[in-house]
Parts: C-alpha cells; sequence; structure tokens
C-alpha cells in the first residue's frame, strides 16, 4: 500500500506552520487540501506549492457527513494510484472528520502524520486564557449531542454559520442565563483577519462575523452567580449540610428516620399530579429528588453506594429492559412491551418462586400492595377464570362479615373486614382498575359533597349540629344530582 502523509496547516497565519509542515509542502508533489479557504494557502502558492482543492464536494453533497465521506473516499482512491500528501486546516486531531476516517482504513505502517497547530492555540494565545484550569471543547455541528459543564470554561468550534449559531444559543440557554456573556472569536491568530468581540447570548446568531473561522468561548459560571442549578450542585450541597461544619439536623438523619419524609413526599407529587398544578409540580419532583440524593449521600459516607451507583444501576436496567429500542427485538405494543419487561425480570431473578417475589414487594402502602400480591398470585395461575368469581368472593366475604357482627366476635370482624377488603381490591386487578386511584377519586367525591352540605348550610347561618341527618341526606342527594 502507498503512503498517506496528512499534514496539519495550523489556524491560519503563517507564523503558526511547523517547519517540518512547510518542508513537505513545499517539496513534495500535488498536496490535496480539504479546503482552499484557509489563509495560509495563498502564501505557501506564492513559494511554489502545489495544491488540489477539494472544495468541490461541499457544492454537490447535501450534509456535512456527506462531504467529509466524499473527501476522504476521493483521498483514498488516489491512494490507490501512489503517494498522497493530504493537507487540512489546523492540528488533523482536532474536529478533523476526514482524518477520523482515514485512520480507521490507512494502518500505522503506511501513515505519516505532520503536527499542525490546532486553532485552539491561537484561541487560547488570543484571549489570553490557561485551559489547565478546565476548558470543555463542543462541536457547534453536534451541539444537540453535547451536554455543556458550567462549572467549566467552553469553547463551541465550528460556528459556521447563523443556523449553526441559533442551534449552538439554543442548547446553551438551557444551561446558562440568555444575557450570559459569551466571546465570539473569528479568525484567531489570522492578521487582518481576526474579530473578537463579546455579545449576550441571545445575541449570538446575530452577529456577522460568522464562517468556518469562527467559535464561542464562554467563561464557566460560580455557583453564586447562577440562576440554574444541576444534578452535581444539588449533591455539593447536601454533602455540606452533612459535612460537620453543616447542619445539625440533617446529619443527625439516617436511612430509617427519613422513611416518612420519602412517602411523604411521594404523596405530595401524586397530589400535585392530581390537581393539575405543573408548578407545584415541578416544587414537588424536587423535594422527591432531595430524598434519592439524601439517602444516597447517606450511603457514600458510609462506603456502600454514591449517586452516580444509583443512576447507573437505573440507566443500565432501563437500556436492558428496552431491547426494542436499544437493540433489535421488534414489539407490536405496549402490551408486548409489558410481557418482555416482565420475562427480562424473570431472567434477571431466575432462581427466585413467586413466594420468593412476593416476599420482596416493598413496604408499599396497603392497596398497592394487595394488588401487587394479588397480581403475582394471578401470574401462578391462582385466580379466577371470571369476573363473576371475583364478584362471588365479595359476596362470600360480606356474608361472614355480617354473621361475626351478628355474633359480636370482635377478632373474627377485624379479620373478615380485612378479607372483605383484599376481595374487593382483588376485584379491581381483574378488572384493570387502581384501587388507590379509584379510592383517591371517591374520597375526593366525598369531599367535594361534604363541603357543598356543609355550605349549603351555612348560607341559612346553620350548622350540621342545628339540622337532622335527614336534611344533611337530603342535601347530599341534591349535591349528587349537580353531580358535585
Amino acid at each position: 500500500m502507498n503512503t498517506l502523509t496528512i499534514v496539519g496547516l495550523g489556524p491560519g497565519s503563517k507564523n503558526y506552520l511547523t517547519l517540518e509542515a512547510l518542508d513537505v509542502l513545499l517539496t513534495g508533489e500535488t498536496v490535496y487540501v480539504r479546503t482552499m479557504k484557509h489563509p495560509v494557502i495563498d502564501d505557501l502558492i506564492e513559494k511554489g506549492a502545489k495544491f488540489s482543492g477539494l472544495d468541490h464536494h461541499y457544492e454537490t453533497q447535501n450534509t456535512f457527513e456527506e462531504v467529509y465521506e466524499a473527501i476522504a473516499n476521493e483521498v483514498l482512491m488516489h491512494l490507490k494510484e501512489g503517494d498522497v500528501t493530504y493537507a487540512v486546516p489546523g492540528n488533523p486531531f482536532v474536529a478533523e472528520s476526514t482524518v477520523e476516517r482515514l485512520l480507521e482504513i490507512v494502518d500505522d505502517e503506511h501513515l505519516k502524520i505532520v503536527h499542525g497547530a490546532s486553532f485552539i492555540d491561537a484561541i487560547v494565545t488570543t484571549l489570553r486564557i490557561d485551559p489547565v484550569y478546565g476548558l470543555k471543547i463542543m462541536d457547534g455541528l453536534t451541539i444537540e449531542d453535547m451536554v455543556p459543564d458550567v462549572n467549566s470554561d467552553a469553547l463551541v468550534i465550528q460556528v459556521y454559520d447563523q443556523q449553526v449559531a441559533s442551534n449552538v444559543k439554543i442548547k446553551l440557554m438551557a444551561y446558562y442565563s440568555d444575557d450570559h456573556e459569551v466571546t465570539v472569536v473569528r479568525g484567531a491568530g489570522i492578521p487582518g483577519e481576526e474579530v473578537v468581540l463579546t455579545v449576550l447570548l441571545y445575541e449570538l446568531d446575530r452577529v456577522d462575523c460568522l464562517d468556518h473561522l469562527t467559535s464561542v468561548y464562554i467563561n464557566a459560571v460560580h455557583p453564586e452567580d447562577r440562576d440554574r442549578y444541576f444534578m452535581q450542585d444539588l449533591e455539593q450541597v447536601m454533602t455540606i449540610l452533612r459535612s460537620p461544619e453543616g447542619c445539625p439536623w440533617d446529619r443527625e438523619q439516617s436511612h430509617e428516620s427519613l422513611k416518612k419524609y420519602l412517602i411523604e413526599e411521594a404523596y405530595e407529587v401524586i397530589d400535585a399530579i392530581d390537581s393539575g398544578d405543573l408548578w407545584s409540580l415541578e416544587e414537588e419532583l424536587g423535594d422527591l429528588l432531595l430524598q434519592v440524593v439524601f439517602h444516597s449521600e447517606i450511603a457514600r459516607e458510609n462506603g456502600y453506594f454514591n449517586m452516580t451507583d444509583v443512576i447507573t444501576g437505573i440507566y443500565e436496567k432501563m437500556v436492558r429492559r428496552h431491547p426494542h429500542v436499544f437493540s433489535d427485538v421488534d414489539v407490536t405494543g405496549s402490551d408486548e412491551v409489558l410481557v418482555n419487561w416482565d420475562n427480562i425480570k424473570n431472567d434477571e431473578k431466575a432462581e427466585e418462586t413467586i413466594s420468593d417475589e412476593i416476599d420482596h414487594i416493598a413496604a408499599l402502602p396497603p392497596l398497592m400492595k394487595a394488588e401487587k400480591i394479588f397480581k403475582k398470585m394471578a401470574k401462578a395461575g391462582f385466580d379466577y377464570d371470571s369476573v363473576e368469581g371475583a364478584l362471588d368472593k365479595i359476596h362470600e366475604e360480606l356474608e361472614e362479615l355480617k354473621a361475626d357482627i351478628k355474633e359480636s366476635h370482635s377478632e373474627r370482624i377485624f379479620n373478615e373486614y380485612g378479607d372483605l377488603l383484599g376481595a374487593v381490591v382483588d376485584l379491581g386487578r381483574k378488572l384493570s382498575l387502581d384501587p388507590s386511584e379509584a379510592l383517591l377519586k371517591t374520597l375526593s367525591k366525598i369531599t367535594r359533597r361534604f363541603r357543598f352540605v356543609e355550605e349549603s348550610l351555612l348560607a341559612e347561618n346553620k350548622s350540621m349540629t342545628d339540622v337532622s341527618l335527614k336534611i344533611m341526606e337530603d342535601l347530599w342527594e341534591k349535591s349528587k344530582k349537580h353531580d358535585i
């Protein structure tokens, strides 16, 4: 196989060319160059260099991906005919998709790399910043797939045009305030072409110096100057609260002492959902998330696991249990998704019996726990043939309760009452109804009707203690007719 020499042209100015690069470019045969739109090209031609530009692919292809693929293919075609020198802007290993493609095909034995200074070097020099303190580099062309980090400085490269700048702006606005100052750098290190200006983030796509030489620099934002915070910030707050210099109450908490708060916060989330108040839901989800972070911090302090372990575990579980999304399994609908979920879950716990699964059901509220137990039993075939069978069971338990009440047998009354509740929950399972949701809806209806009765009496300057039960029952029936 012939030899491929890849040369870095530097960021623009001839001052950034290495001596080796200059030697290769001036003494070799025709040099294929990704784009002739590079400031150093004219200087090199004057010195005798011969270039063949590959810019025509930018005109014939629809996407940058297709452009880079076509350029790489042409270089490989010429490589079959003889040795090839291929030049790219900046450093061959910085934001050069064509080089990535070539490195996948050409082995090291037939490859030579000639170093070139990166445009990042030029930007660092122009802005006089030291990247050792943290600099996250993101590609403007793929900004949708990037995760900005406000804790460190950031540099968005390849902000080619207004559309790319708009995409970058929208992405960054999810992490920075709209009026956060950003620095636009165009042609860094190129005499006569360098432009440096500071604009507000929301103005980014309105500047008039956007082209292939444009990048955007964003300063880190200290926590005290932010109006947006992220998971790592919340974890840090919890670590501080639990530290010796933190809050005495937070330091005293344990997994056991926090249980009641976890339950309360979960129910407050449900209340917010039922009320339809999305602003309240946002706040309550935050309170619930705090409990997850709190428990994770306690576990971290004791050497068991941390928040990253929690996130990793659920991430892997979601990917593993959704093979129809992340693998090659096909499904026809949500019912089949649930079947696959149960099958995968069973494979993960292959040695567990149904009884073991029932024993491991969490300490849920009674209605939820009962529903889960009955579902497990039904999965094993312990189920009624029809809804009528579940109804018959309710009638059976009701008659037994009546008999025990008649005999005033308190212990048996308690047990039969529990059996009746269980039978009613099982009927809900058979009808595909959520017993907790059904009961909550009924309680909400009862509350509304009770309020109607009370307010109707107050409107007549009466209270419930002033009237007979018959009057209250009539008002109750009136509320039902008004669908309250």
